[in-house]
């Protein structure tokens, strides 16, 4: 007797669930305990209490900060004040040949007067001149300077807004990438930072949001590490006394 068409449709579902029970009884076997049937409750929504209540000392973020910000590449420098921070980057400059090097358009990265401790360099405020196509001009510096918003110490994490006169081609682009972060926006766990972004609402959001986390990392190339292809290939945190 002929097989009807809605007889073959159910025997190949069949089918498909006994392949699909053979593959989660596996999956439970090599875990050790037996297939789960249910739904497994949750007795708490978002993070639990001790969590939130995690807050390490101002000392212990910066250490726990470098220590992650390390294990990724990047580089870390404690400064104390904007000057010293200066006086940094253009010891960079001078030992890398840094010839272009552009900033946001910051009131805190104005302090650090780079036009007096390198006059030789070419130094742009982004968005600070009409015609310019300051993505291209970005993308040609050797060095870029942004202020970070937030930095998070148990990720490792630099948290940098963009807006008109802070554009994201600053920190994506450049070559090398010098993060300024006020030592007081260092915080401990990372809800701290996403509850503030929750609470301004979405018409208070900024165009961009970009988690910094050490030099650009790539690896979805048949799993070859390769630094510095979708961003800059050497980054510099700089802590702010």
């Amino acid at each position: 007797m002929t097989e009807t068409h809605a007889e073959w449709l159910k025997s190949l579902e069949a089918q498909s669930r006994e392949k699909q029970q053979r593959f989660m009884s596996r999956i439970a076997g090599r875990l050790g305990h037996p297939q789960m049937k249910e739904r497994p409750q949750h007795p708490y929504r978002g993070a639990p209490d001790f969590w939130r209540q995690k807050e390490w000392t101002p000392e212990e973020r910066i250490e726990q900060f470098t220590s992650n910000f390390l294990s990724v590449g990047g580089h870390v420098e404690r400064v104390q004040g904007m000057d010293e921070a200066s006086v940094f980057i253009a010891g960079k400059a001078r030992e890398l040949s840094a010839k272009y090097i552009v900033r946001q358009d910051d009131a805190k990265l104005a302090e650090l007067s780079l036009e007096r401790e390198l006059p030789e360099a070419d130094i742009a405020v982004w968005n600070s001149g009409e015609g310019e196509n300051w993505k291209a001009r970005a993308a040609g510096a050797d060095f870029g300077i942004v202020m970070a918003d937030h930095a998070v110490a148990y990720t490792g994490s630099v948290v940098v807004e963009s807006a008109k006169e802070k554009g994201r081609s600053v920190s994506l682009l450049p070559t090398v990438l010098f993060i300024i972060i006020p030592v007081l926006r260092l915080k401990t766990r990372l809800g701290e930072v996403l509850t503030g972004f929750d609470e301004r609402g979405r018409a208070g959001l900024p165009a961009g949001i970009h988690f910094i986390s050490g030099p650009s990392r790539s690896s979805d190339i048949e799993n070859d590490l390769t630094i510095g292809v979708h961003g800059p290939g050497i980054v510099y945190a700089l802590l702010v006394e």
